[in-house]
């Protein structure tokens, strides 16, 4: 039985929905995997192949017993429904098409609340695997918990996804949110970070009227597990950590498997601002794996097209301080992969042009804040809505990014600034990049079956690898033995003249780094344990 199947049953768990993450090796490890949960999974938003069926259930009513504030016992009907995106079919898509299909968070709503109401739910309590965004609303929409909250019928939503925290600061310009009672347009909401950081809590106090339960009152709040130093505020709970114990230890004898040395640290600390090696070391293992396949008489028509390879820093302090890679000269194991590649996508072979190359670096290049040098001071480079995964490097092209102009499209992949072109001087081989020009990009599965992400989406995939891309990165560390971490900066921030003093946040951990670098400098300590650097960008290197 799956480890964490085993826990949930040991803490007594009612109901649980699925994340897309469950659904990255398979429908039929998925189905193998629930069989050992002794809770249903729900989701409403999942159907079978032939579009008319659920393919889980979509909702389940829970008969309670609970006692109010007089000791009197009262019998509680509680529905629970899970949603998750619909980009899953997107991202699964080598596994899922032709046997699942997904539709709209919303509208799976509309259909069965009022059902789940008809049916005697006295209260109902929202799973919902979206994100939180108050962006125009579209049918099929990634993060969709802010308008789930204007569905009537929906009392309580716990959400997720986007791995942030909310209540939490970063949602103080959010329309309709109140973070002291942690309430969306009046309806309850948390989110709990990620990796387990934090407990999610919702308490409703609730009123017979009529005979009908309704909410009167609501409170939704996150309490960490550890301090900002990451001291832990808890204890370890002895039962539940042996009962997943064997997992656990054969997990840390396999992860610490040497596969190769290397000569000097490699971390992503500064991997948002400058050329990185921690991306790098990717595009060189996806970029030698796919020069060997298309070496295959069945791809001879692609002879002579350049090879790039795109790759995105998926460890650069999304999800808190300790979130870097950050590992030290010597043996590197099996456990570092995970800090260089963290998912278990494929590779893919994308076959565009130069002007869709422009368009994939200019949304990558949304990643970056303007800059107004006439404006002077102190002025942040980077987005924190843009994530990190969205922010793909290519290599074997070189170019800079003008970050005085506006973004030209936003964390959402819109296009938002039509006539803004923030990449500059790009490149093959010497020659500035064509329109027409013909290239063919190593990348990951994910990216591939965008249909969304600018100049992806209009590309055709011309290979599907069955090995995933940190096993790639595994068996060209394996093959190379000792690597010798340098970037190649085959890309950087355009100059700026002015008087300006470009900042970013990273880990205090990254300070022993810009001691010995000459363009960033450390600047001291900045919110959520963070810390404040500042990059010299009036060379542009």
């Amino acid at each position: 039985m799956h480890p964490v199947y085993r826990a949930f049953n040991m803490l007594g768990y009612d109901v649980f929905t699925l994340g897309n993450h469950e659904f990255n090796y398979g429908l039929d490890f998925l189905n193998s995997a629930l069989k050992g949960a002794k809770m249903p999974a729900v989701n409403s938003n999942v159907y079978s192949a032939n579009k008319k069926t659920n393919y889980f259930k979509p909702y389940v009513i829970l008969q309670r017993t609970v006692t109010d504030d007089k000791g009197k016992k009262h019998s509680l009907r509680i529905g629970v429904i899970g949603f998750i995106p619909p980009q899953l079919m997107e991202w699964d898509k080598e596994k899922l098409e032709g046997k699942v299909h997904a539709r709209s968070i919303l509208e799976s709503a509309k259909k069965f609340v009022p059902i789940m109401k008809k049916k005697g739910s006295d209260i109902i309590v929202a799973l919902a695997h979206t994100g939180i965004s108050s962006e125009p609303y579209t049918a099929k929409m990634e993060n969709a918990a802010y308008y789930l909250t204007k569905i009537e019928g929906i009392d309580a939503i716990l959400t997720g996804h986007s791995h942030k925290v909310f209540p939490g600061p970063l949602y103080k310009d959010l329309p309709a949110a109140n973070l002291v009672n942690g309430t969306i347009n009046s309806k309850p909401v948390v989110m709990a970070g990620s990796y387990g950081n934090n407990l999610g809590i919702i308490d409703l106090k609730l009123q017979k009227d009529h005979g009908k339960w309704i909410v009167v009152q609501s409170k939704a709040s996150t309490r960490p597990i550890s301090d900002e130093n990451g001291n832990s505020l808890v204890k370890v709970d002895e039962p539940l950590f042996k009962e997943i114990e064997p997992e656990h230890k054969a997990t840390i004898e396999y992860v610490n498997k040497p596969i190769g040395k290397t000569s000097s640290p490699i971390y992503s600390y500064f991997s948002l601002v400058q050329d990185d090696y921690s991306v790098q070391i990717v595009n060189q293992a996806q970029s030698n794996y796919l020069q060997r396949v298309l070496k295959d008489a069945r791809y001879s028509k692609y002879a002579g097209i350049p090879i790039l390879s795109a790759a995105a820093p998926f460890k650069a302090g999304g999800r808190g301080t300790a979130y870097y890679t950050d590992i030290p000269a010597g043996t590197l194991a099996i456990k570092n992969i995970t800090d260089l590649y963290l998912y278990p996508n494929t590779l893919q072979a994308v076959l565009i042009n130069g002007a869709q190359l422009k368009e994939w670096l200019e949304m990558s290049a949304g990643q970056f804040q303007q800059i107004i040098p006439a404006k002077g001071g102190e002025q942040q480079l980077i987005n924190p809505d843009f994530r990190s995964s969205s922010f793909d490097v290519i290599d074997g092209v070189n170019y800079q990014v003008d970050v005085t102009k506006p973004a030209k499209y936003d964390p959402s992949e819109n296009l938002i600034n039509a006539g803004s072109n923030r990449i500059l001087k790009l490149t093959y081989k010497g020659k500035p990049v064509t329109p027409d020009q013909k290239f063919i990009i190593a990348t990951n599965n994910y990216r591939a079956s965008s249909k969304t992400y600018p100049g992806v989406s209009r590309g055709e995939i011309i290979y599907r690898s069955p090995d995933e891309n940190k096993q790639i990165v595994a068996d060209y560390i394996k093959e190379n033995k000792t690597i010798n971490p340098t970037a190649d900066k085959n890309w950087a921030i355009a100059p700026i003249k002015g008087n300006v003093t470009t900042v970013f946040n990273s880990s205090p951990e990254a300070k022993k780094y810009a001691l010995q670098s000459k363009n960033i400098t450390y600047i001291g300590p900045s919110f959520g344990g963070f810390a404040k650097y500042t990059i010299n960008l009036e060379t542009g290197e």
